[in-house]
């Protein structure tokens, strides 16, 4: 009996290292189909230089990314050099190939008009131009190049043929109210004092997260009585300039979206606030319906990430996703090895930055199979990909790197579970990554 026990554990043993071995082996041959799938079918971009053209991408351009409208182009960290240089590179190659003029930001309507103003001719040098960002990733010397780039564009160009930035977010409102009120006092509307006082109030009020508020419900009605007012001034005015009307009550808008979001802070209704602003954009600004959306993965990817607020309120790209249709076009990023900032806490408290530098890409992610191309930089046209014979691996749940402002944290904090299969319609791929430079002396 003993022996048959023995004998009986052996075989089962054998058994497990029999599954186990073959797991691997069919893992490790699906892996290299997927390898040459990738080393024969996706798009090589030759450079992450800014300046350089998109030769191969040109020429293989897939047929949904030259037939759509408005691209959404994503970043897994806002600190990747790479990332930034490759957006602008693909903005230029846009504005080039496809005339998209309408560069729309993560970034603040307070940030507009000194860069346009800038863009378009006006006096200022770099360190002054990127002062005008309200979100500190962007003040660095690959992004003020790209506005730069956009300068010396418009130099040789018409107004109606020129290149416009735009904001879209609404998490920062300084001075919006100063604008307003300079705005009625020289045109003499008659708005009561107690009124403008509430664009004061609403300006100063910082958003207050994980607390309840009904602030948005006491104060909204107050913006739209200045709304009406402006709106019935202009009409009885017809010798006034209709563009100040329509910036000032722009202005009065985004600060009435800041006023939603003091109260409904979460992820999705910012974003809700924001694809309201790029349709208007789209929609009064551009002359082609075309625009370019700079802004992280986790906004422009058709997915979304998680309702958290059980409201059917949704990320950006989802939405543009929903109303675009295949006119909307998201390019997601992800890369494998480098460096990247992150926040030092030491005692429970921020205390400066440190730098993170990874030599190979974390387990169990998509960007542990794609770094294993022999291709440096790559874009993934997602639409062939699900329709190939290695399908499974983009539509299988693994985990992608993901970090906002605060960099790096911990693998727990920046890697999440993703399908790509679900969340964009290409993919840059970047096997090295460094981090953006903030020197603008250099």
């Amino acid at each position: 009996m003993f022996e048959l026990k023995n004998q009986f554990h052996i075989m089962k043993k054998n058994y497990l290292i029999f599954v186990i071995l073959f797991s691997l082996f069919n893992i490790n041959g699906q892996n290299n189909k997927t390898i040459k799938w990738i080393n024969e079918n996706t798009i090589e971009i030759e450079d992450a230089n800014p300046d350089s053209e998109l030769i191969v991408f040109k020429n293989n351009t897939p047929n949904k990314f030259a037939n759509a409208k408005v691209f959404g182009f994503g970043e897994a960290t806002h600190h990747g050099k790479e990332f930034f240089n490759l957006k602008a590179k693909f903005f230029k190659y846009l504005v080039k190939n496809h005339h998209v003029k309408t560069f729309i930001m993560e970034e603040s309507f307070p940030s507009e008009s000194g860069i346009n103003e800038w863009i378009s001719g006006g006096k200022g040098d770099i360190k002054t131009i990127a002062n005008n960002f309200s979100i500190g990733p962007w003040y660095c010397i690959e992004i003020v190049n790209l506005i730069k780039w956009m300068r010396d564009y418009n130099s040789t160009k018409n107004k109606d043929e020129q290149v416009y930035f735009y904001g879209m977010d609404i998490q920062y409102v300084k001075n919006i109210n100063l604008k307003i009120r300079d705005f009625v006092l020289r045109k003499k509307i008659p708005i009561r004092e107690e009124l403008l006082i509430t664009l004061d109030k609403c300006v100063n009020k910082k958003v207050e997260y994980g607390k309840k508020s009904n602030w948005e419900e006491i104060q909204t009605p107050k913006l739209n009585e200045i709304e009406n007012i402006l709106i019935e001034f202009q009409k009885k005015s017809t010798n006034e300039n209709i563009s100040e009307f329509n910036s000032a009550i722009r202005a009065l808008n985004y600060l009435k979206k800041y006023t939603y979001y003091v109260q409904n802070h979460y992820s999705q209704d910012r974003d809700l606030k924001m694809y309201e602003n790029v349709k208007w954009i789209i929609e009064n600004k551009s002359k082609n319906g075309k625009a370019f959306i700079w802004a992280h993965n986790e906004h422009i990817n058709n997915k979304g990430f998680g309702n958290y607020s059980k409201r059917n309120i949704y990320n950006l790209g989802r939405q543009l996703k929903e109303f675009y249709k295949n006119e909307y076009y998201s390019v997601g990023f992800d890369f494998g090895s480098g460096t990247i900032p992150g926040i030092k806490v030491e005692n429970g408290k921020l205390n400066g930055w440190k730098q993170f530098k990874f030599k190979k890409p974390f387990n169990s992610t998509y960007a542990e199979t794609l770094f294993k191309s022999n291709l440096d930089i790559y874009f993934i046209d997602l639409n062939k990909a699900l329709n190939s014979n290695i399908k499974s691996f983009f539509k299988k749940t693994s985990k992608q790197f993901n970090s906002g402002g605060n960099g790096f944290q911990s693998k727990k904090n920046n890697l999440m579970n993703k399908k790509y299969s679900e969340i964009y319609d290409g993919l840059i791929f970047v096997k090295n990554l460094s981090i953006s430079n903030s020197n603008l002396n250099e």
